[in-house]
C-alpha cells in the first residue's frame, strides 16, 4: 500500500517525532510507514486520517 503520509507531514512542518508524539506512537512506526514498510492498523490510519482532516483513501491508496 502506498501512502503520501511524508507530504502531509511536510505540508504541517512536523517531524517525525512530532507527528509520532501526537498520534501516540513511535517515531520508528512513522519510519516504516512512510517507507511503505508498515502498513497500519485500521485505528493508527483513521487517527492519521483525522489528524490531517482528510479521508484515509487521501493518505492510503491500496494498490492490488
Amino acid at each position: 500500500m502506498r501512502n503520501h503520509l511524508r507530504e502531509f507531514r511536510e505540508l504541517k512542518g512536523l517531524t517525525q517525532e512530532d507527528l509520532a508524539r501526537a498520534l501516540g506512537v513511535t517515531r520508528q512506526t512513522i519510519i516504516a510507514i512512510e517507507k511503505g514498510k508498515y502498513n497500519p492498523s485500521l485505528e493508527l490510519a483513521f487517527k492519521i486520517a483525522k489528524f490531517f482532516k482528510v479521508k484515509i483513501e487521501d493518505v492510503f491508496i491500496y494498490e492490488d
